[in-house]
């Protein structure tokens, strides 16, 4: 079994039920169990602000699928909730991305692990130090340590969704 870390945002259709549904379909993937979930957080947008704010969590997931495979099922899962992409960071009934496999370091044209961008993210450092504060990730170090740089942020935890 591999370790991995997946991030989840959604400001349509009722964002809390989005999460707390999409966290459902994905320990329901095969050979993939949920492990541990974070708190749900209220965010502001990144990226483009004309938009509500986002619920985001991070799940800790054990899984047998690779990489791939498991990125692809992630991306099954936004489509059937109706995830669409008209324009970069736009509003979005669901979005996750694979955070980190293992210690796996990759590159491909479809998948990069780490996620390259989670370093700089409050949204994604605060809920992932939530639930694995002694995380290191590759190349930044503790998970802690990045998140404390985002506490004065827009970022509000609102209590876990079961």
């Amino acid at each position: 079994m591999h370790s991995a870390f997946v991030a989840l945002g959604s400001n349509l259709n009722a964002p809390e039920s989005q999460v707390a549904r999409a966290l459902q379909a994905i320990d329901k993937l095969p050979k993939t169990k949920l492990i541990k979930q974070s708190s749900l957080y209220k965010t502001a947008p990144v990226g483009y602000d004309s938009q509500p704010d986002f619920i985001n969590a991070v799940a800790e997931i054990s899984t047998e699928l690779k990489p791939e495979s498991l990125m692809q099922k992630l991306l099954e899962i936004e489509n059937e909730f109706g995830r669409e992409r008209p324009f970069p960071n736009s509003p979005r009934i669901l979005d996750l991305d694979l955070l980190l496999y293992d210690n796996l370091i990759m590159h491909t044209e479809t998948l990069t692990l780490p996620h390259p961008r989670m370093h700089t993210r409050g949204f994604v450092l605060l809920p992932l130090a939530e639930i694995a504060p002694d995380l290191n990730l590759p190349q930044h170090g503790n998970v802690v340590k990045l998140a404390e740089v985002h506490k004065t942020e827009k970022i509000e935890k609102i209590g876990i969704e079961n």
